[in-house]
């Protein structure tokens, strides 16, 4: 049974460490879902494996004419469509096989919530989420792995408690009127720090300009 306070992990680490294909497409993955490392997408795929599984072993039993098999069967097809990760009519075990691992992710709070307009970034999502900025239907969650299911997607909001759900709150600017403050500096190619010592240059050239327009004064014999 083991120590529960020592669980067995719930995901499988790759079997060859230094592959660099592998590598490089879950760095991409971990960038684009703004996961916080690795064993997040280990996770999301050891669910999908069990799913498939489950799935294979299903098909093997109900071509056996198996009652108990269909009935699993069904319940699965539903479980999974709550979950938004099927749709809620038609879906078959084959479904389940084709499911990747990006259709976990989707489903994942730190996903929606950006995905909502209520963050900007993966990254401010999830430093949303654990600061118990983000809630479920009124019910705070600091969870940004939760999969939310289809019935809870509508529900995400910010919570009532936090300064973030006044809508005047500096972060509540959306991407658009960032995008438009930090238009002109990159249409112009240049940061604040390079305008002011172009600024400066200017000043220091116009008072040598100055200095030498002044008559020289006569030496003294």
């Amino acid at each position: 049974m083991g120590d529960p306070k020592f669980p067995r992990r719930s995901y499988d680490a790759p079997s060859h460490p230094w592959r660099g294909e592998r590598i490089k497409s879950e760095t991409e993955t971990c960038k684009l879902y703004g996961l916080k490392n690795k064993r997040e997408l280990w996770k999301a795929q050891a669910a999908l494996r069990n799913l498939r599984t489950q799935s294979k072993n299903l098909q093997a039993r109900v071509r056996l004419n198996d009652e108990q098999a269909e009935l699993e069967s069904d319940l699965l097809l539903k479980k999974l469509a709550r979950m938004g990760l099927l749709p809620m009519d038609g879906s078959t075990l084959d479904d389940v096989l084709g499911l990747s691992s990006e259709a976990l992710l989707n489903r994942r709070l730190q996903t929606l919530v950006q995905r909502k307009g209520l963050a900007t970034t993966p990254k401010q999502a999830r430093q949303f989420i654990v600061h118990g900025h983000v809630s479920i239907d009124g019910r705070k969650v600091t969870i940004p792995g939760y999969l939310v299911k289809r019935s809870e997607e509508e529900k995400i909001a910010f919570n009532a408690h936090s300064p973030i759900s006044n809508e005047l709150h500096p972060l509540r600017a959306g991407p658009k009127q960032e995008a438009r403050a930090e238009a002109p500096v990159a249409r112009e190619g240049r940061t604040p720090n390079a305008e002011r010592v172009e600024k400066e240059i200017k000043q220091v050239e116009g008072d040598e300009t100055e200095s030498a327009d002044l008559p020289e004064r006569p030496q003294e014999e």
